[in-house]
């Protein structure tokens, strides 16, 4: 057993290693998006709000892998020759970015309006206000559910092995399709993928501990 996890070690540390520059990417991308996403549905013009609103719907009722495809297959069509991985983190970071516009939009609203009144009292600008008032006090209660989908994400990583991108699930298929050890092998993603969930979890909450004390 620990001999063939030692053979197929390089190819799960190259699998481990794709896995997670594609969940690291489309967290921050999918960040990104939420952010401009959240303000949008708050502050932006009527013609914005709609047309975010719609990419928020839109996208979060689409299966992701239906999303991958689309981007794989649809971009290519138009002219636009991009890498699988790129797709796949193209389509994830919209899925992920409907997500965090609800989370940004929701932990941002709920901040009493006084405190925004407040810095416009002070002489506060626009950005001054989201900087110094309304984020430090929203941060807090977007933690949680941002942690969350971050965890979803890096399951939903596996998606990108369905357009050949060898990623751990993909490296764990041809492991198993040479050696015939499913079960010992499937064991090992599993672990892998737990041990990364694990630690984001263990961090937020330290996080989110740390942003309630202060």
């Amino acid at each position: 057993m620990i001999e063939s996890i030692l053979a197929s070690f390089p190819l799960i540390l190259r699998g481990l290693l794709v896995t997670m520059m594609v969940s690291i990417a489309v967290v921050l991308l999918g960040t990104l998006l939420g952010i401009g996403g959240g303000l949008s549905l708050l502050y932006g013009a009527k013609p914005l709000r709609w047309f975010v609103r719609a990419y928020v719907d839109v996208s979060r009722g689409i299966p992701q892998l239906v999303l991958i495809f689309t981007i794989f297959y649809g971009l290519p069509a138009l002219g636009l020759q991009v890498s699988a991985i790129v797709a796949g983190i193209l389509a994830l970071s919209l899925f992920c970015g409907a997500h965090m516009s609800e989370i940004i939009r929701g932990g941002v609203d709920s901040i009493p309006r006084g405190q925004t009144d407040a810095g416009k009292g002070i002489g506060l600008t626009f950005v001054q206000r989201l900087r110094h008032v309304i984020f430090p006090q929203a941060l807090g209660r977007i933690l949680p559910a941002w942690v969350n989908t971050a965890v979803e994400i890096v399951k939903s990583s596996s998606l990108v092995s369905l357009v050949s991108v060898v990623d751990l699930t993909m490296a764990i298929q041809q492991i198993v399709g040479r050696t015939r050890e499913a079960l010992l092998f499937y064991a090992v993603a599993a672990a892998l993928y737990f041990a990364i969930n694990f630690t984001l979890s263990t961090m937020g909450r330290r996080l989110e501990r740390r942003v309630a004390h202060g």
